[in-house]
């Protein structure tokens, strides 16, 4: 949460009106990132950030499409295989060094190499042996990654991928200046040592108050770049960003207080913004061992018991939908309808049926406890909280745990205990492959640890398909047994939902909700 609303409110206020030739945006975020080390980073509200500090090969444009970044463009083999990148001339970082083919090279490598310990290196296993380096059985050499000049970087693929151009908008495909990071190592991120190729640079990073960034003079396309500072300020309080942004302290809030949905729909109507969004809100079951949740029939009890319309119109106001698959809809290159778990629509009689599975499990009325572990805001509360009243239902004692958000996917990635959690994901890019990836054995976003054999499998088997209606056909064999083991329970499909002043221009709604601050204006 922010610390001394006054103190920094003022703060603001000052730093906005400090020159009436700059140009401030007071941007709300969803919570501090927990590293601005981009090879460390998992979460959209780092995301956002990584992408006003880097630009890639390829970005996403004002409308969330893939369009040429750093790389001016790229041309691909006929077998799918090989992808050659040129790079643009006038790309720069922001102490004036060329931004060059070596500096993607660099970066490939260290998301890969194991020491770098970075979760989603598994992002990029498209690449030939990526997937082999980061588990140490290949040596950094072997990478099908090469710089072949320094404005050619050339990029060989295991397997035709169709989504790989969309993939290196992510910020595992963001470059590093590598002099900065081999000087300074973990401390690279340092305000005054870090060194970004974005449409902005670091200034200073305030734990729980703001992180300020300036324009990057040296920005090949900053004649375009209309907006001179940003404060991004981290609200884990939604409420709270809400009332800064009607005082007018705020002009972006980047997610909405379900609980006051009411109000900002009668009181802020050309403000709110509301759009589809790739993503699934779910809960990962685990438990300790011995634990009744190691029982897919527990899992799958649990599932039939959550009430989703009801999480989708009381506790979100309509700003979430009822989520009966890990694929969220409107998905491309997947089976038509998607993979989807069938439910009786009444609750009673998904109640009995839960009953009927706890007790074929040996799960007695009252003999199991479980704990809720949340992320802070209060729309993940009150979500965890009316599903600890439906597992009453059915005799499931539960209690809540919150923990504080920029430490919360952290303990989640390294495998911290828990019975059940909540987590999100909001798609990388458009392809069902970039949520059913996350649970592979081997994959650090599995938070359940659940380990299936069958299903890595189906998952090789889909990524060695070139045939994309095959392939689509096998991905869906691999949700199908998903949502029959349950190791996750899915309970919501995302909208993207924020509060965008008037003064604000080229904010785009769209089912990747990327608004980098390269494309806004302050009017």
């Amino acid at each position: 949460m922010a610390t001394g609303f006054g103190i920094a409110a003022a703060a603001l206020m000052l730093s906005a009106g400090f020159a009436s030739a700059q140009v401030t945006l007071n941007r709300g975020n969803d919570t501090d990132p927990a590293t601005l080390d981009h090879h460390r980073t998992s979460s959209v509200a780092e995301g956002r950030i990584m992408k006003d500090l880097y630009d890639g090969l390829v970005i996403q444009d004002a409308k969330g499409d893939a369009i040429p970044g750093t790389a001016e463009s790229w041309e691909v083999s006929e077998d799918g295989l090989t992808y050659t990148f040129k790079l643009r001339e006038d790309a720069k970082w922001s102490n004036g060094d060329p931004v060059t083919a070596q500096d993607f090279d660099f970066a490939f490598r260290r998301i890969m190499n194991p020491e770098t310990a970075a979760g989603y290196a598994s992002m990029l296993f498209p690449i030939k042996n990526a997937e082999a380096v980061a588990t140490g059985q290949m040596p950094l050499d072997d990478l099908g990654v090469r710089a072949i000049d320094d404005r050619t970087l050339e990029i060989t693929l295991g397997a035709p991928t169709p989504y790989f151009i969309e993939l290196l908008t992510h910020q595992t495909g963001l470059p590093l200046h590598r002099a900065s990071v081999e000087a300074n190592g973990d401390r690279y991120t340092q305000p005054g040592t870090m060194v970004t190729n974005g449409a902005y640079k670091l200034i200073s990073f305030q734990p729980n108050d703001r992180i300020v960034m300036e324009k990057n003079e040296h920005y090949y396309d900053a004649e375009n770049v209309q907006i001179d500072t940003i404060n991004w300020i981290p609200f884990e309080d939604r409420a709270t960003c809400l009332r800064r942004f009607e005082a007018g302290e705020v002009q972006i809030c980047s997610d909405v207080p379900g609980e006051q949905m009411d109000y900002v729909q009668q009181n802020l109507p050309d403000q709110l913004r509301i759009a589809p969004y790739l993503g699934t809100y779910y809960l990962p079951i685990k438990g300790a061992d011995g634990s009744p949740l190691k029982d897919a029939r527990v899992r799958q009890a649990i599932s039939l018991v959550i009430d989703r319309e009801f999480l989708a119109s009381e506790v979100w106001s309509e700003t979430m939908l009822p989520g009966y698959s890990v694929v969220p809809p409107g998905i491309v290159n997947y089976v038509e309808g998607g993979v989807t778990l069938d439910y009786p629509e009444d609750m009673l009689d998904r109640e009995d049926q839960a009953l009927a599975l706890l007790e074929e499990a040996g799960v007695t009325e009252g003999s199991l406890s479980v704990e809720l572990l949340y992320n802070t805001s209060e729309n993940n509360k009150n979500t965890m909280a009316a599903v600890a009243d439906m597992l009453g239902n059915i005799g499931i004692n539960a209690t809540l745990n919150e923990t504080e958000g920029a430490t919360y996917f952290n303990y989640l990635r390294e495998g911290g205990p828990f019975d059940i959690s909540r987590a999100g994901w909001i798609g990388d890019y458009n392809d069902p492959q970039n949520f059913l990836f996350l649970f592979g054995s081997e994959v650090r976003f599995n938070y359940s640890r659940w380990v299936s054999p069958e299903y890595d499998a189906i998952m090789v088997r889909a990524a060695a398909e070139t045939d994309l209606a095959e392939r689509a056909k096998v991905l869906a064999e691999a949700e199908a047994l998903l949502l029959q083991e349950m190791p996750i329970v899915p309970i919501l499909y995302y909208s993207s939902r924020a509060l965008v002043a008037d003064s604000i221009g080229g904010y785009e709604d769209n089912l990747m909700d990327a608004h980098a601050t390269r494309w806004l204006s302050v009017n």
